[in-house]
């Protein structure tokens, strides 16, 4: 599989090489957009760049030579790569009453996609990309019962999550099937998708092995019933934070981290007293084994089996010649801090007089670790990609990061709220938050204010993404 991907590797670069000298900007978009959706762009990095520089510095004049779906494409893969593109461009497209009109040809459907599509990487203030979200949608919604597949896949997939959000490992699969089954499809690029996916795959087995093996001999579901056996989830999870082939370490280092993360998470939230969570926190922060002899009985083994391991990845990325060792220690200590904070947070009494949704993300972003995730993937991905600097800034929650972490916890508490009614944790929910700031409205009136905080974070994202002058 290796030797005949490499081979449909080389004549992929030859088509893009080609293409890029080429003035059919259509042809272009197309190819690079297939590429990323399939997943096998990370082995052009260097070419995809030059193309999208090579459009991006073409003088923009989009809305006289070409379609919609063009112009949404161009916009789309721009904004996605940290270039400025000007929501202007969709003018030409309304009518006087403010619609969108539909390319004057069969694909209609996909026109309206395509800006679906790239209207979701709005920024503050794009009042005609808010627009144009609202139009799509409707539009969708109405004829996706019409449509046959591919198209009626395709659309079902955008209105349940728009193409920039989704997993890329996730979204490579379901786009494998797609481009089968397009009339248009290059075969050799199709042949080298399926054979990359198939050989990633391979790779990914290998390493829920190992995970496997590790968490049996951890033996702690012996000890700590409570716990939720999440490992293969976790390892899910890391695919979409590292998923190229180089990265295999790494992914099997953030999973095991997180493993141990999410055991926290169960101890914090739902097991242990105040007291027993002072305790155990202290003795993180010592991060010495004498410390184990002052915790509960059931707290004891997982802490040392944790100082294990946790030597056993320093060793690991010393070995690798990794610069950023000791941030792996101090990063763990801050969540468990993070999720003391909150506990005790809790046990005062605060969550329930909180007296905005935003008060209450101040305590439980930081416990949801959602920063913890990236800065532990710079230092996995060591020292040829990631400097201090890197970590450093990661640590701090600048936007970016923060947006991520408050669409994961509002998220997050939207869909657990219900399961949780009457427990002991929905009480902390930034829902009940939400209903009382606003006067007791309904959970569903809440859950539309938690959406539209959502959105916003999405919008810092976007914007955090563009590069510094454009």
């Amino acid at each position: 599989m290796k030797r005949k991907a490499h081979v449909s590797e080389e004549q992929v670069r030859r088509m893009i090489l080609e293409c890029s000298s080429g003035p059919n900007l259509h042809v272009k978009l197309e190819l690079v957009d297939t590429l990323e959706r399939l997943c096998i762009d990370y082995h052009y990095e260097k070419e995809i760049e030059n193309v999208l520089r090579r459009v991006h510095e073409e003088e923009d004049d989009t809305d006289n030579h070409y379609d919609l779906h063009t112009t949404a494409l161009r916009f789309y893969l721009l904004r996605k790569h940290g270039y400025y593109a000007s929501p202007d461009v969709f003018q030409r497209f309304r009518d006087e009453e403010g619609n969108f009109t539909r390319d004057d040809n069969n694909n209609g459907t996909r026109s309206m996609l395509s800006l679906y599509n790239a209207a979701h990487l709005r920024i503050h203030g794009e009042e005609i990309l808010d627009d144009a979200i609202v139009f799509t949608r409707n539009y969708l919604q109405s004829v996706v019962k019409h449509l046959q597949s591919p198209m009626a896949d395709e659309v079902c997939s955008a209105l349940r999550t728009p193409l920039f959000r989704r997993p890329r490992r996730v979204e490579a699969r379901h786009y494998i099937s797609v481009y089968d089954k397009l009339p248009t499809r290059n075969e050799t690029i199709l042949e080298f998708a399926k054979l990359d996916f198939g050989i990633l795959q391979s790779l990914y087995c290998e390493e829920l092995n190992i995970l496997t093996m590790w968490w049996k001999e951890l033996q702690l579901q012996d000890h700590l019933s409570f716990a939720r056996d999440r490992m293969v989830e976790m390892h899910f999870w890391m695919l979409g934070v590292l998923f190229e082939p180089q990265y295999s370490y790494g992914r099997t280092m953030l999973t095991k981290l997180f493993i141990f993360v999410s055991i926290f998470d169960d101890i914090y939230d739902n097991y242990s007293t105040l007291e027993e969570s002072k305790l155990f926190t202290e003795a993180i922060e010592r991060w010495d084994e004498e410390a184990a002899e002052e915790l509960p009985g059931y707290m004891k083994f997982f802490y040392k089996k944790v100082l294990t391991t946790m030597k056993s990845i320093e060793t690991d990325l010393k070995l690798q010649g990794n610069k950023h060792v000791d941030y792996v220690k101090n990063l763990l200590i801050d969540a468990t801090r993070c999720f003391y904070n909150e506990v005790k947070w809790r046990s005062e009494g605060a969550d329930q007089v909180a007296a905005t949704v935003e008060e209450h993300l101040k305590i439980s972003v930081p416990s949801s670790c959602c920063m913890h995730v990236p800065v532990y993937a710079f230092v996995a991905m060591g020292n040829d990609v990631t400097t201090d600097d890197a970590i450093n800034w990661g640590m701090a929650y600048p936007k970016i990061i923060t947006s991520s972490c408050i669409v994961g916890r509002l998220l997050n508490d939207i869909a657990s709220h219900e399961r949780e009614q009457g427990s002991s944790s929905s009480s902390s929910s930034t829902v009940e938050a939400c209903m009382r700031e606003h006067g007791g409205i309904t959970k569903e009136e809440a859950y539309a204010k938690l959406r539209e905080l959502v959105e916003e974070s999405w919008m810092d994202i976007a914007g955090e993404c563009l590069r510094p002058g454009g």
